[in-house]
C-alpha cells in the first residue's frame, strides 16, 4: 500500500536543487536558441505529400510538381550556395513543373537587401521541369522592388505570373491551367479579387482543372465559396507562414503570419471542396531563427480524383 498523500502536499527543492533546476533550465534554452540560429536555418528537408486534387484527370496520375516558398536569400543560412543546392536538389527530384510562392527578398533595413535581386535570379538559374518554372510574389518582394523580379526571373527561365493563366499541356496531351495570383497585400475588396481572377481564367474555360499558385494562405478565403474564381479550382499552393518559424512540441507555433492563426500554418488543408498545400519555406524573417520547422523543399505528387 502506498502512504497517503497529504492533501495539502506541496513539492519542496533544497536550494541546491533549485540552483540545479534553474541551471539545467538556462542551458536547455541556449542550447535551443543555439540551436535554432546555428543549425536548422542551415538544413535542407524533402517533404513529400500526395494529394488528390477535385477532377484531377487520370491521364495526369502521379504527377509530380515541387514547390518552394519564402526563399528570403540573404537570411540566416541562404546564401548563394544554398540556393545551388535548392536549384541541384530540386532538379534531383525530376519534377513535371516547379512552383516558387514568393518573397525571394530579404530586407537588410528600408533601403537595402540582404541579397541583391540580380544575385537571387543567378542563384536560381538552372531549374529544370518539362511544364516550366511558374513563380508568384509575395509581401516582401512587393515592399522592395516588383518590377527587379519581373525583369531577372525570366532572364534565368523563371516565369512571374501577376493575375495570369498559363495553359499546360503535357507530353501525354493532358491539360490543366496555372493562375498565379497576385499578393495578398494588394487584396482591397474580396469581390475585386476574385473578379479578376475569374476574366483571368475566362479566355482558358474548358482547359482542364485550376490549380492557383498564392504567396499567403489566407487568400483560400477571397477565391472559394461564394467568391469561387472557377468551378475547376482544385488546388491551391501557398507559402508566407514558414510554418510558424519556431514551433514547439504540444504546443505549435505561438505566431503565424496569417489571419486565421494556426488554421493554415503548413501542409495539407482541405476547405470548401478545395485542397492546398501551404510550404513552410526556406529562409526567415524578422528573427534569424527556425525552430522545429527546418527549411524544406516539398514535393507534391498528384493523383486522380478517384
Amino acid at each position: 500500500m502506498f502512504p497517503p498523500i497529504a492533501p495539502n502536499y506541496i513539492l519542496k527543492l533544497s536550494p541546491k536543487n533549485l540552483i540545479l533546476l534553474a541551471a539545467f533550465l538556462v542551458v536547455s534554452a541556449a542550447l535551443c536558441v543555439a540551436y535554432g540560429y546555428f543549425v536548422e536555418p542551415h538544413r535542407l528537408v524533402i517533404t513529400t505529400q500526395t494529394i488528390a486534387p477535385k477532377g484531377w484527370p487520370k491521364a495526369l496520375d502521379g504527377y509530380k510538381i515541387v514547390a518552394i516558398g519564402d526563399i528570403h536569400a540573404g537570411s540566416n543560412g541562404v546564401d548563394d550556395a544554398k540556393l545551388r543546392r535548392i536549384v541541384a536538389e530540386t532538379n534531383a527530384l525530376k519534377p513535371n513543373l516547379i512552383v516558387l510562392l514568393g518573397d525571394y527578398v530579404s530586407e537588410k533595413n528600408e533601403t537595402e537587401l540582404r541579397m541583391p535581386i540580380s544575385e537571387i535570379a543567378d542563384g536560381l538559374a538552372g531549374f529544370s521541369a518539362p511544364d516550366g518554372v511558374l513563380a508568384v510574389l509575395g509581401n516582401h518582394d512587393g515592399f522592395t522592388c516588383p518590377s527587379c523580379i519581373k525583369k531577372e526571373f525570366p532572364r534565368v527561365g523563371i516565369t512571374v505570373l501577376d493575375n495570369t493563366v498559363v495553359p499546360v499541356t503535357t507530353a501525354n496531351g493532358a491539360r490543366f491551367r496555372v493562375i498565379g495570383l497576385p499578393d495578398h497585400m494588394q487584396l482591397t475588396y474580396w469581390k475585386v479579387f476574385s473578379d479578376n481572377a475569374k476574366r483571368a481564367l475566362a479566355p482558358t474555360e474548358g482547359q482542364g482543372p485550376v490549380i492557383a499558385l498564392e504567396h499567403s494562405p489566407d487568400i483560400l478565403e477571397v477565391i472559394t465559396g461564394d467568391y469561387l474564381i472557377s468551378k475547376d479550382l482544385s488546388l491551391i499552393l501557398a507559402g508566407h507562414t514558414h510554418g510558424g518559424q519556431v514551433r514547439f512540441p504540444i504546443l505549435g507555433a505561438p505566431i503565424v503570419s496569417s489571419s486565421y492563426g494556426q488554421k493554415y500554418t503548413r501542409g495539407l488543408i482541405k476547405q470548401n471542396g478545395v485542397q492546398m498545400f501551404v510550404t513552410s519555406g526556406i529562409g526567415e524573417s524578422i528573427l534569424a531563427f527556425r525552430f522545429g520547422v527546418p527549411p524544406e523543399i516539398a514535393e507534391l505528387t498528384l493523383t486522380a480524383d478517384r
